[in-house]
């Protein structure tokens, strides 16, 4: 089929695109090379559509003015795109992504180089022609016209036409298209045809699949779902779109596997939605209010969710009893901080589920299942001898913090709920500054351990700035008594505060906090957690994210990564072996699809990180950066592929 008519499809909507496949994700050197592949006539590779029959399309993206027949693009919309993009000088409908990578592509007619607008090199030079005017049939005898007219060209003129000619051709070149059509070709037979034919991109995972059945159903799915992700990371948490179908079909089916939606209407899928917003909402007013994680990056144990809304819904939307409600938040916890759901999420989401719906008993099995895999669920003072704010243990320190009502060293008042909006957040705060450590030469492992944290205003954090602990501590123990002691600080020995003794201190606050971590735990499960331990009004709304200075960088970078139309990065990923869970180890900033998804190997950036760590990740394939400049010279060159002058 040639390309022009592939285009004319696309207008009339015959030609779509399924809602499980990605958006648009090519850079401009991708878009290039094939433009010039095609003004070459290289081969550029076939078509798949999948014709699926009126009656029977699934839901698809862009306008559809009643065809006979839809083909939906399986493979080739990366082509597709670039070439409607290029040729037409607009997005197809269809279009998810960044217009800018096809946007400007032009053509110099003496070295027959194709290259994007560069006012410096292009302006006023008649050699450079845009690709999207000489594809307009209004504009090739105009532009032919130029190489007569213009004397810097007329020495060249039949040259020039002739490559004019060529280029303007593309639109006649034939691409073949392999059509997949028949009656048994279900989605379940054209998603395994994808992902055979897509081996070296992104496969479809379950929940694509689960999503294309739902959406052939209800074309309204996705935006559905979107919409309740998009509120909730408005009031501070992330959620993926499989995360809220996983929820979605705990509660329908009691299932944890997508398949289990097989035979569910779209009345009974819409309800089941409509559930899992509720008590997702109630449930993250739960544990902001009781354990004090109200924001993401403390959240922690995303995949216990689907299991905790089959629960309450079980319990009729809300759990009454006080002493149940806070066993389930210790299962939680326990779950978060050994996670639990973090390598075959559906066997071990399989398990939990049949567990909570049995007759009976089923928070006690829930319970009983943790300590099969964990046994004692004791917190050891080793626990917390990990490092850097994505180790799992880093939540616990901060619902420590919360739920105890520590309070600020220089105010004395408590770091509580009404203290944690945007200009008073609370911020990260290095108990042994991080410069004198390093000064001292103890490793960076060290330096960033977990014992070594805390929380305090900016206010206080600012006051203390690289101060030596042995000098602030006496100032605060005098000035507000009580409060360095609510940090679990050890204060017997004195000389714990001093550099040289800085390992013997780590040694001494893990003590101090697993003892009280065990304090908690054992509270919640006996249900003897005091109701004066509640942390503020209950309502869902932006948590008091902690600041400092390592997690601000992350954020910005990110708030750049998607300032470029890429997806961002996720931050504190756990890289973990896939069947058993073990942790190996935390990426500060990760993209594990690619930061140019299916089309590029997985990225981290680790800041201050050891190099351990980085070999881990390198082994993981990651491609990693340790500074966020090259980071994004990376994105500039190789994924954007901006001119290096733009650096």
């Amino acid at each position: 089929m040639k390309i022009q008519d592939i285009l004319f499809r696309v207008d009339s909507g015959e030609i779509a695109l399924p809602e499980f496949q990605r958006g648009f994700v090519w850079n401009r050197t991708q878009v290039r090379s094939l433009v010039d592949s095609l003004y070459r006539r290289h081969p550029v590779g076939s078509l798949l559509t999948w014709s699926t029959g009126r009656a029977n399309t699934p839901a698809h993206r862009g306008e559809m003015p009643v065809p006979v027949n839809v083909k939906l693009l399986l493979d080739g919309q990366q082509r597709v795109t670039s070439l409607y993009g290029v040729i037409r000088g607009a997005p197809p409908p269809f279009f998810e992504g960044d217009a800018g990578a096809f946007s400007g592509l032009y053509f110099n007619l003496e070295t027959e180089a194709f290259e994007f607008y560069a006012p410096a090199r292009m302006r006023d030079n008649p050699r450079w022609v845009s690709v999207t005017e000489l594809m307009n049939p209004n504009n090739l005898g105009r532009l032919i016209g130029l190489n007569y007219t213009n004397e810097d060209l007329q020495q060249d003129a039949e040259r020039y036409t002739a490559r004019l000619n060529s280029l303007a051709q593309i639109a006649d070149v034939d691409l073949h298209v392999e059509d997949i059509a028949g009656e048994d070709k279900n989605v379940e037979v054209v998603v395994d045809i994808f992902n055979k034919v897509n081996s070296n991109g992104t496969k479809l995972s379950k929940g694509d699949l689960a999503l294309a059945k739902m959406c052939a159903e209800w074309s309204e799915a996705r935006a559905e779902l979107k919409r309740r992700l998009a509120k909730w990371k408005k009031a501070g948490y992330n959620f993926k779109l499989e995360w809220l179908l996983r929820c979605v079909n705990a509660i329908i089916t009691g299932d944890a596997v997508f398949s289990a939606l097989n035979n569910v209407g779209v009345g009974d899928i819409s309800i089941g939605l409509e559930k899992s917003e509720k008590h997702v909402d109630y449930l993250l007013n739960l544990v902001s209010s009781r354990l004090g994680l109200d924001h993401d990056r403390v959240l922690g144990s995303r995949y216990s969710f689907p299991l905790m809304v089959k629960y309450v819904e079980s319990k009729g939307g809300q759990i009454r009893d006080a002493r149940e409600r806070d066993r389930l938040l210790f299962w939680y916890t326990h779950t978060l901080l050994w996670g639990r759901y973090s390598g075959s999420t559906e066997t071990v989401l399989s398990q939990d589920l049949q567990a909570v719906s049995q007759d009976g008993g089923g928070l006690d099995k829930l319970i009983e299942n943790l300590r099969r895999n964990r046994g004692d669920l004791r917190i050891a003072p080793s626990d917390f001898a990990g490092s850097t704010i994505g180790a799992r243990f880093y939540p616990l320190l901060y619902m420590l913090t919360r739920i105890y009502h520590a309070r600020d060293w220089n105010s004395g008042l408590e770091l509580s709920a009404h203290m944690l909006g945007n200009h008073s957040s609370l911020e990260l705060h290095h108990i042994f500054p991080k410069s004198k450590l390093k000064e001292y030469g103890y490793d960076r492992g060290e330096v960033n351990a977990l014992a070594n944290f805390t929380f305090l205003t900016r206010e206080s954090n600012r006051l203390i700035s690289n101060e030596n602990p042995d000098a602030y501590i006496r100032r605060f123990m005098s000035q507000n008594p009580g409060a360095i002691e609510s940090h679990w600080i050890p204060t017997d020995d004195p000389d714990l505060w001093k550099i040289e003794n800085y390992r013997d201190f780590l040694t001494a606050r893990q003590k101090l906090l697993a003892e009280a971590a065990n304090e908690l735990l054992e509270s919640l499960n006996s249900g003897s957690l005091a109701a004066s331990s509640r942390i503020g009004d209950g309502e869902v709304a932006i948590g008091g994210a902690v600041n400092d200075e390592e997690h601000q960088i992350l954020l910005d970078i990110n708030v750049w990564v998607v300032g470029q139309e890429l997806p961002e990065g996720e931050v504190g990923y756990e890289l973990v072996t896939e069947e058993s869970g073990e942790l190996q180890a935390v990426l500060d900033l990760a993209w594990p699809d690619g930061v140019q998804e299916g089309l590029s190997q997985p990225v981290a950036l680790l800041i201050d990180e050891d190099a351990e760590i980085e070999s881990i990740a390198n082994q993981a394939g990651f491609r990693v950066y340790t500074n966020v400049e090259s980071l994004k010279r990376y994105i500039r060159q190789d994924i954007l592929a901006l001119d290096p002058a733009a650096d």
